[in-house]
């Protein structure tokens, strides 16, 4: 059996092991720490996002960005509903209701039509949304600025999951810094990783530093344990931050190699009919954090997505369908949904390929080979 060739495997570079070492050597070894402030900063010189809160995971850092806007029991968030569980569940969490907005064609992202058409829905019902939460899918920048002018019209702020865009922009502008809390993601599987872990951003000094306390048990200030609010367990350890200090130093690098991913399927797929890709409307930058194509079985029979997948897989190379809408999830039955089916064909269609920034050339002509012998089949 060949080596297996994964979606998108974690990549080391060479500092990460060197920064862990010395926090053992200094026993530096809880979620306190040098390599956490250290990563803090880093991070926020890399977005350009005044404050940072380093977090267990992004689903824990979209949390206390609900705990920060007061969304409670009943309370509506509207939220893309093309995207992974981890960015609706927390508004479960809350007890609140998510209302889920479809996609629009270009990015793939919310559909600012249809958030604007939930937004006058149930604000004539007497129940203004509470807040917006956007996702930067596999990398893509929605579109903000259309966004971002609703969001100013009916004064309802935005959570910006940029989980799986750290390292994509806007005329410039980088992902995550466009609403009142961005999300970051250094899950394994993400462009950089800590291992597992996540960040919250904002302007907002003081909403950071409420973060922190959140996300430290709410620990009141006194010798003993006082506790006067609900809190959480979700700090990064000094260790988790030392691992992300030495992946920020590359991740220019590893968005370079994805994105030359994408380009190797892009010229992979060129002559084929019925072959779609997620291309970069002007003046956006996609990390390619995922290669994805739609393929048109009208346009090519031979275009099965499920067939595809299987066809990889008996060559030992991981692929994986488009996200399953949150409005088709079992979970989520019966919740309110706003918009056509753009998301729906997207999962239909879609499938996301091997865009690890470790592919080896000797990967790439394993993955041209299977895909060649599955078109020619």
């Amino acid at each position: 059996m060949k080596d297996k060739i994964w979606l998108s495997s974690p990549h080391m570079g060479t500092e990460e092991l060197k920064n862990v070492q010395e926090a053992f050597a200094t026993n530096w070894v809880a979620p306190v720490g040098p390599f956490i402030n250290q990563f803090e900063r880093d991070l926020s010189d890399y977005t350009q996002v005044k404050h940072t809160a380093v977090v267990q995971s992004g689903t824990a850092a979209i949390h206390l960005a609900l705990r920060l806007l007061d969304v409670a029991k009943d309370d509506i968030v509207l939220c893309q509903s093309f995207t992974f569980i981890g960015s609706s569940n927390p508004i479960t969490y809350q007890q609140a209701q998510p209302v889920f907005i479809d996609s629009e064609p270009e990015t793939w992202n919310m559909c600012p039509e249809a958030l604007e058409t939930a937004i006058k829905h149930f604000i004539k019902r007497g129940k203004k949304p509470k807040a917006i939460l956007v996702v930067h899918l596999y990398g893509m920048p929605a579109k903000m600025k259309e966004i971002g002018v609703i969001s100013e019209r009916y004064e309802i702020p935005i959570i910006e999951d940029a989980a799986e865009a750290l390292g994509s922009s806007i005329e410039g502008q980088a992902c995550g810094s466009f609403g009142a809390f961005g999300i970051l993601s250094f899950n394994g599987n993400k462009i950089i990783t800590t291992s597992g872990g996540g960040a919250l951003q904002s302007n907002d000094e003081s909403a950071i530093a409420k973060a922190r306390f959140l996300a430290t048990q709410a620990k009141d200030n006194a010798p003993h344990y006082e506790h006067s609010t609900l809190g959480y367990n979700y700090r990064m350890s000094n260790i988790a931050a030392a691992i992300g200090v030495g992946q920020l130093q590359v991740l220019d690098d590893r968005v370079a190699a994805r994105r030359a991913n994408y380009k190797f399927y892009e010229d992979l797929f060129k002559n084929v009919d019925g072959v779609q890709f997620l291309e970069e409307p002007q003046g956006y930058i996609s990390n390619r954090w995922l290669s994805c194509v739609l393929l048109e079985q009208s346009e090519n029979k031979k275009l099965s997505p499920e067939d595809f997948r299987l066809h990889l897989e008996q060559d030992n190379i991981e692929s994986r369908p488009l996200w399953k809408p949150m409005h088709m999830q079992p979970l989520y039955k019966g919740a309110a949904y706003f918009g056509g089916t753009i998301a729906e064909q997207l999962f239909q269609k879609g499938i996301c390929l091997p865009s690890g920034s470790n592919l080896t050339s000797q990967d790439k002509e394993r993955i041209q080979k299977s895909i060649q012998s599955f078109l020619n089949s």
